[in-house]
């Protein structure tokens, strides 16, 4: 399904976890995207080997960036390297997965650890996607662009968790406490609803997507989902997106998670 993914792709936190399995298959897919941007915060860096294999494999396809999302500068710079490359092109589709968690119960969290959290996990994804609004817009608004809203017009994925739920707090509170992690998202999932309304009239989509709790280093081994089955499932919602999935909260599978 992912081969209905066209034009421009750019991934945040793509040396691991889901971000690498996304730019991955992207790759892989039938018909894949012509330009993938796979930004992280250190693309030269140990932890980012496997991502620049991947690169090597695809030379004509993907371009690492650096891009710290707590850092404006490195958001500035990659946003200037990325309308360099694509010009009139314009970014097809944003997917903001860059995030970290510190787990902690009530008594181990403190200010220093939520301010850190809230820095990645919400400020992030809202500076990044006000420093590449210019190259999204210009994809919306390309000669020839489908009316409808569509990642293959111009879209923004933030990827949230089941775990923002204010409605379902009460089913996997006791499982995963993780104040930080929960209160970020939570504010996220307000940045996409807001962003939804502001960018509607640009014919610019945007929604939220839980990618299950998924067998990573933040969701560690004992997760019953795979990343790979996880991403499969991502790219099939993210391909099937719609003027109606405006400001929507959905799961990997398309199901709709309350607020």
């Amino acid at each position: 399904m992912c081969a209905r993914l066209s034009g421009s792709v750019l991934v945040t936190g793509s040396n691991r976890g889901i971000g690498l399995e996304l730019v991955r298959q992207l790759c892989e897919s039938p018909r894949p995207p012509t330009h993938i941007f796979a930004a992280c915060r250190d693309p030269d860096g140990p932890n980012a080997k496997v991502l620049r294999d991947l690169a090597l494999k695809h030379p004509q396809r993907v371009t690492t960036l650096c891009l710290d999302t707590t850092n404006q500068g490195t958001i500035a710079e990659a946003a200037r390297l990325v309308g360099d490359q694509l010009k009139d092109g314009g970014l097809n589709l944003l997917i903001n997965n860059a995030a970290i968690n510190i787990p902690g119960s009530l008594a181990d969290t403190g200010e220093k650890e939520m301010m850190e959290v809230f820095l990645t996990n919400t400020v992030g994804p809202m500076l990044v996607t006000k420093e590449f609004l210019p190259h999204l817009r210009t994809a919306a608004s390309r000669p020839g662009a489908q009316s409808e809203m569509s990642c293959r017009r111009a879209a923004v994925v933030n990827v949230s968790t089941l775990f923002s739920s204010i409605q379902r707090c009460h089913e996997t509170f006791l499982r995963a406490p993780m104040y930080p992690y929960r209160v970020s998202k939570a504010a996220l999932n307000m940045l996409t609803r807001c962003l939804s309304e502001d960018l509607r009239a640009d014919g610019i989509l945007v929604m939220a997507l839980h990618p299950g709790w998924v067998q990573t280093d933040m969701g560690g081994p004992q997760a019953p989902l795979s990343a790979e089955d996880s991403v499969k499932g991502m790219l099939d919602v993210i391909s099937s997106l719609s003027d109606q999935h405006v400001g929507a909260l959905l799961d990997w599978e398309g199901k709709s998670i309350p607020w």
